[in-house]
């Protein structure tokens, strides 16, 4: 079945679906295929990564390194796959000879976001996720920019991506942890209410948008890993 058809066919089956019931048939849907969890163990990471935990522990679960995070994120990535128990998840990072080549001195983000992106996450994550058919996002419409009207499945390229909390909300999530007692990650309770790599986020106020944070004082609003490749730019 050609993949546009699936997607449509997906959106349709899932339209009223609660997001447990989206990924427990993913994981088990043969017309997908494989699929992977991409989480970045950020601010509100842990819902999809309890919920696949208690479908089927050994779903394949990819963490991208970018060798720019947060500490706090690295200790919070091996803490909450410990306590939820899952067995396959892989630590991802950005090409050693690719590194030395374009940005030894780890200065690329100021010189050109994208292209660090593109060299820290994007080919990194391109080269992980061959050998499966789709993979799942944590996104949400509420997060704004080009997410506003996310589907719970799209076509990009070769693949099909998952959105099982499209259509959550801020409190959905909240709820949701409080409700699992879920580890929280520990640069939230600090002001940051969307977690990336530390040259590239601040803390973000109440009244700001959720990833208000990110890339701050530019046009850039997302990574490059949700857009196809022709959108990125080349390092």
């Amino acid at each position: 079945m050609p993949l546009k058809e699936l997607v449509e066919r997906r959106n349709l089956l899932h339209r009223k679906s609660d997001a447990q019931t989206i990924l427990k048939h993913v994981l088990s849907d043969v017309q997908l295929g494989p699929v992977a969890l991409v989480s970045s163990f950020g601010a509100e990471a842990v819902v999809l990564l309890h919920m696949v935990a208690q479908i089927d522990k050994n779903t394949p679960v990819v963490f991208l390194d970018t060798e720019m995070l947060f500490p706090e994120t690295l200790a919070y990535q091996q803490d909450v796959s410990a306590q939820l128990g899952l067995t396959d998840v892989r630590v991802i990072g950005p090409d050693r000879t690719d590194v030395l080549t374009k940005d030894v001195d780890g200065l690329l983000h100021q010189a050109d976001l994208d292209a660090c992106c593109d060299l820290r996450k994007t080919q990194p994550l391109n080269n992980a996720l061959q050998g499966f058919e789709g993979w799942i996002t944590g996104r949400k419409r509420y997060h704004g920019g080009q997410r506003a009207q996310l589907p719970l499945f799209e076509k990009e390229d070769r693949k099909i991506k998952i959105n099982p909390l499209a259509n959550w909300t801020s409190e959905d999530v909240q709820t949701y942890i409080d409700a699992h007692d879920l580890p929280r990650h520990p640069l939230v309770a600090q002001g940051f209410p969307s977690v990336g790599c530390m040259p590239c986020t601040t803390r973000a106020s109440n009244i700001e948008d959720h990833r208000a944070g990110r890339w701050r004082k530019t046009e850039k609003t997302e990574c490059g890993i949700h857009n196809s490749p022709r959108e990125v730019k080349a390092a």
